[in-house]
């Protein structure tokens, strides 16, 4: 009976602590990024590039994804007020049937951006690996990245520990109750960013240098 006291104790102050550390990170990156990230373009510098970070075009019900529709609206008004020249649209492509930085480029493409102009990244299969690969293959010390609030936050922060100048352009974020799920694994996701720092943990591919025209 007492070692299952004990256990128990163990266990719930595992739990404590889970939380507690969860609270921390999420507080540590709104703090370090809070000057580099903005839903204002005025605020942001001039860069040769933006990073547009991938998710689906559509929810597994078939439904629009907003996330993908705002992040496409903001790329391209970012590019329009002559913020970028150049755009990386980087996701995930782990299965033939499922192309996010393509989808990225048609949409960029059907919205005036011309295809010379944006370069695909197709092995963006977590944020860190796109942030990483932004420099690592495609030679970018500093730029802009593109996604909703939360995500800048994570992403800005993950540049600055890789020794990249980043900055986040906010694109319109969804409403609380579809958002719901989304946010809450952010929580969670920011924790594993100290993790993955800690371990010193890298994209999962490499790849040729692709360079970027002046």
């Amino acid at each position: 009976m007492r070692l299952i006291k004990n256990m128990i104790k163990i266990f719930l102050t595992l739990i404590v602590l889970g939380i507690f550390f969860t609270l921390w990170a999420n507080q540590k990156i709104e703090n370090a990024t809070e000057d580099y990230v903005t839903s204002t373009i005025n605020k942001l510098p001039k860069e040769k590039v933006g990073l547009v970070l991938g998710t689906s075009k559509t929810l597994k019900n078939g439904n629009k994804n907003l996330y993908f529709s705002y992040r496409i609206d903001a790329a391209v008004e970012l590019y329009k007020s002559g913020k970028i020249s150049y755009i990386i649209v980087s996701g995930d492509n782990s299965t033939k049937n499922y192309n996010e930085p393509e989808d990225m480029q048609n949409e960029l493409i059907a919205r005036g951006i011309p295809k010379t102009k944006i370069f695909l990244d197709f092995a963006g299969l977590r944020t860190l690996d796109s942030v990483v690969r932004a420099k690592e293959i495609f030679g970018q010390d500093s730029y802009i990245i593109i996604s909703q609030r939360f995500h800048n936050e994570r992403a800005v922060f993950i540049a600055q520990k890789k020794g990249i100048k980043a900055y986040g352009y906010n694109a319109k974020d969804v409403n609380k109750q579809a958002g719901f799920k989304t946010n809450l694994r952010e929580y969670f996701a920011r924790t594993k960013v100290f993790w993955d720092l800690f371990f010193g943990v890298d994209p999962k591919f490499g790849g040729s240098k692709v360079v970027i025209p002046h």
